[in-house]
């Protein structure tokens, strides 16, 4: 039975009507991804950060699938009907090659650790991507944070005007914030070139008269606040997200939604595309202090046409992540920010007859860059055919320990869901890579 009675979600729904009727908000972009029941937990105090030299995550995913014999391992003395026609290629770090549409990232070898050992049981899209996210395998009656919002719960907010958390393109079946607070869930934008929709007043309401309606809900919410607030996490949760969406609007920082501020060059030195373009409002927003920002990148389900579909999906990839590592080097931001590129599973590597590549967990990569990654290695391997992990096995509990390690965040730190079960952003025993680090 769920935990929550049809009073408290006609209160919610009142809530959420009230802030868009009266004062012209939509706070998130869609209540339903902030405020689902399942999002509430207890409330145990902030972690300080400690060790870690990251402080802030741009986190790329590639949703599908993305083929790792073609991209981060290739293999380029295995038969055709292997490695099909694509070709290796040098990159600036002797000994690592890339896939051939990865020219510009060739030239980055050096600030990434190319991770070659990825292995997982989890073999369709669903249930792949909600184990790289969370590090627990999907159940009915939980659903688990995400690794954005365990760094949102754990991490002390560099910006109080600002969401911690920040999702650009992710599809509907992203975990948010699962059983935590709303306020540690992920802020959507769903097309970065539009920013943040509805966070501005009406035009017809100016600063006094949104101020006398802000003190009137106050007031309104006085007796009730006084009798439900201790005992329903939902009232509690909206009041703390709806303030902080009046800081947000309020706040210069605001601009950082604004990719229009940005010159015409770095807009296209990242690629005019909504990736792109996304990745580039990723690197504004942990200029102004956002800790996480994933944007989602979909469309490597390859089943057939697998090398017309790389050569048109991989070198967009390839100019904005490039750009990206350009960008926060120049700005002398690399250090302080943890790059990473996931995705759920690899590529079969013996390419069918239709030129396409089926679902493989059981091998794949993903990599990982500055926020204290030694550059220029690749961890793990697989053997000749880049069917076998044959080194140093990854799992996806020690990726999301290895991403928490970076930020100086206990991994292993369990937290209580509102069953009284414990969880931890490392999964049932994740261990960082602790070697990759320099």
């Amino acid at each position: 039975m769920h935990p929550d009675t049809d009073e408290d979600l006609s209160r919610r729904a009142f809530l959420a009507r009230t802030a868009r009727t009266c004062f012209g908000l939509s706070i998130g972009g869609t209540a339903a991804s902030l405020f689902h029941p399942r999002a509430l937990a207890a409330h145990p105090e902030v972690v300080k950060a400690g060790g870690g030299r990251a402080r802030h995550v741009i986190y790329l995913y590639m949703a599908g699938g993305m083929s790792h014999i073609d991209t981060f391992d290739p293999k380029p003395e295995a038969p055709r009907e292997i490695r099909g026609p694509v070709s290796a290629i040098p990159t600036n770090v002797d000994g690592i090659q890339l896939g051939e549409c990865l020219p510009m990232l060739a030239r980055h070898m050096d600030k990434v650790a190319l991770v070659r050992s990825l292995s997982t049981k989890q073999g369709a899209h669903e249930q792949g991507k909600y184990l790289m996210h969370t590090s627990y395998a999907p159940r009915g009656t939980i659903t688990h944070p995400s690794t954005g919002s365990w760094v949102s719960r754990l991490a002390q907010p560099l910006n109080d005007a600002l969401p911690a958390y920040v999702l650009v393109g992710g599809g509907n079946r992203h975990p948010g914030g699962g059983f935590f607070e709303p306020q540690y869930g992920p802020l959507p934008i769903g097309d970065p070139k539009l920013g943040l929709q509805n966070v501005r007043r009406r035009k017809n309401t100016d600063e006094e008269s949104f101020r006398r309606q802000l003190d009137l809900r106050r007031e309104l919410n006085h007796d009730f606040d006084a009798t439900y607030h201790q005992g329903h996490r939902s009232v509690r949760a909206y009041n703390e997200v709806y303030d902080s969406a009046v800081r947000m609007m309020r706040s210069k920082d605001l601009e950082a939604f604004d990719l229009s501020r940005e010159n015409a060059d770095t807009r296209a030195a990242y690629g005019n595309d909504r990736f792109g373009q996304g990745v580039l409002l990723a690197r504004r927003l942990v200029e102004r202090g956002v800790r996480y920002v994933e944007v989602e990148y979909g469309g490597f389900d390859w089943h057939a046409d697998n090398f017309e579909q790389m050569e048109q999906k991989i070198p967009v990839l390839d100019q904005a992540l490039a750009s990206l590592l350009d960008d926060l080097s120049a700005r002398g931001l690399l250090d302080s920010t943890l790059v990473v590129v996931a995705t759920e599973f690899g590529r079969t590597p013996k390419v069918k007859p239709n030129a396409g590549r089926d679902h493989f967990p059981k091998a794949f990569s993903c990599l990982l860059a500055g926020g204290g990654i030694r550059g220029g290695q690749a961890h793990g391997a697989t053997d000749a055919k880049a069917s076998e992990v044959t080194e140093n096995p990854v799992s996806a509990q020690d990726f999301n320990a290895t991403i928490a390690f970076a930020l100086g965040l206990p991994h292993d730190l369990a937290l209580m869901s509102p069953s009284r079960r414990p969880f931890r952003m490392g999964g049932r025993g994740g261990s960082p890579i602790r070697s990759i680090f320099g």
